[in-house]
């Protein structure tokens, strides 16, 4: 029902689905049927890199290299194009069948331009990967993709989140 919220959904979703990459879910189409707004991906068969976590307790020094290689060219692409991801982590990667890594779930995003980098009072994203000035609620960039992959990049070599603890302001 907010006017604002779905105007700033359907312009975001419009640049994400722009967006050409080999390490990134195509967006195909945005849309809105009656109260409903969408967004229509392709479809990845494989697994998160979550579950890959979860099933082998840590992966290879080789597999977490190759991995997050991929995410960089996915993030490259996107902070070229002025798109912040803001919620990187295992959930939101996906590795294919063919080991093809596919970074998804842009839906909190933004795009990066004078207008839409605020903070607007709110914390948005997964606490154990956030950057600090994430935390903190400050504006952040390109950078804070970039230290959530090496809390991503940890946990994939040790099978667990560096910081943990009881409740989200502990971490934070």
């Amino acid at each position: 029902t907010d006017e604002e919220f779905v105007a700033r959904f359907k312009k975001e979703g419009t640049s994400i689905a722009r967006l050409s990459h080999l390490n990134i879910v195509n967006i195909y189409d945005v849309g809105s049927e009656g109260h409903i707004n969408f967004l229509v991906m392709e479809y990845i068969n494989g697994k998160t890199l979550k579950q890959l976590i979860k099933e082998n307790g840590r992966l290879s020094s080789e597999m977490t290299l190759n991995i997050a290689l991929q995410i960089t060219e996915a993030l490259e692409c996107a902070h070229k194009n002025n798109i912040i991801h803001r919620d990187i982590k295992p959930d939101n990667i996906m590795i294919t069948e063919d080991n093809i890594t596919k970074v998804m779930d842009f839906g909190i995003a933004k795009v990066a331009d004078s207008r839409t980098v605020t903070n607007l009072n709110k914390v948005m994203g997964s606490v154990h990967y956030f950057s600090p000035e994430q935390a903190k609620g400050n504006f952040i960039d390109c950078r804070t993709d970039i230290y959530s992959l090496g809390i991503v990049m940890y946990e994939m070599v040790t099978g667990s989140v560096p910081y943990d603890a009881d409740s989200a302001i502990t971490i934070g």
